[in-house]
């Protein structure tokens, strides 16, 4: 009888092991779905297309599609690449229950115009984030934008430094920009570009900062500006940008490449969702300098920043 009875313990614990396994598979299936939902959702409320997120998280289009649609096992790595790149902590892709917000005030919110949701979110935001951010403001848009002039006038009205990241960049490798990348490609000048901005936050608690037009295609780095910065974007037409470098005695965008200008709308375009994170906007496209300053004070004040 001994060893029958044996054989119904182990049985009884093989059921038990098989159902423990079932029920885990189970969960690994639903949490998979769930990220997959959110990941399509939280895209979906930041109006990013997917080819958008495909370009700041490094992860290509066809793998988006996979695991929005709950057919991905993405991994814990990838994972932070999307996270970031949404500008969400991680845990709200992977958390069971959601912090639900009432639908009516949902919808006030995304009727509201840009600056009241800019406004909403300084409210909401944790003292923590505050506190981080301190008095640093950081200037987004491309090149000509009017970062560097407008930046170093808005500092001086402020009575806070001003620093060009690329400056800092040079000074940190001791190489011209152009002299770095040739030498290391784009991703050895984003890890610089990256150390650069730690440093930055590091020394500063006081500061206007105006990025490199760049900064928003690395999601990790350009994360860490949202969290530590107050930001500001710069905008202007493509025409203009152009046209303000060209003014400034570079001519090298037009140098033997006549598809310059539609390259450059390629890249307003293509970064147009980043820069659109920004707490602030300012157009300074047919504004003179006064003019394109005092709307810049005007926003730096409405961010309670100084």
């Amino acid at each position: 009888m001994r060893p029958s009875g044996l054989h119904k313990d182990a049985s009884g614990k093989a059921g038990t092991g098989q159902h423990k396994q079932a029920e885990m598979d189970q969960a690994v299936d639903e949490l998979i779905i769930r990220v997959g939902e959110r990941v399509r959702r939280f895209r979906s409320e930041r109006s990013m297309p997917r080819r958008e997120l495909a370009q700041l998280s490094g992860l290509s289009e066809r793998y988006l599609a996979q695991l929005e649609s709950g057919q991905g096992n993405i991994s814990i790595g990838l994972l932070q690449k999307v996270a970031l790149a949404l500008t969400l902590p991680i845990e709200a892709f992977v958390r069971e229950a959601e912090e639900e917000v009432p639908v009516h005030l949902a919808k006030l919110f995304c009727r509201a115009p840009e600056d009241i949701q800019a406004s909403v979110y300084e409210l909401l935001s944790s003292s923590r984030f505050e506190e981080k951010r301190a008095r640093r403001i950081c200037l987004l848009g491309l090149r000509g934008a009017g970062k560097s002039t407008l930046g170093k006038l808005a500092a001086e009205r402020l009575g806070m430094p001003f620093k060009e990241l690329n400056h800092e960049i040079e000074k940190q490798s001791g190489l011209a920009i152009g002299e770095f990348i040739a030498l290391y490609g784009q991703e050895g000048y984003r890890q610089l570009e990256q150390r650069g901005i730690e440093r930055i936050i590091d020394e500063n608690d006081s500061i206007l900062l105006a990025a490199a037009g760049g900064i928003v295609a690395d999601p990790q780095t350009f994360a860490m500006v949202l969290d530590n910065f107050h930001t500001v974007w710069l905008r202007a037409t493509a025409d203009e940008h152009m046209a303000r470098v060209k003014k400034q005695g570079d001519t090298r965008p037009m140098a033997g490449n006549p598809k310059a200008m539609e390259e450059l709308k390629s890249i307003l375009t293509d970064r147009e969702a980043a820069y659109a994170r920004a707490a602030r906007k300012v157009d300074t496209s047919g504004r003179s300098l006064d003019q394109s300053l005092a709307d810049l004070l005007d926003a730096i004040h409405s961010l309670q920043a100084v």
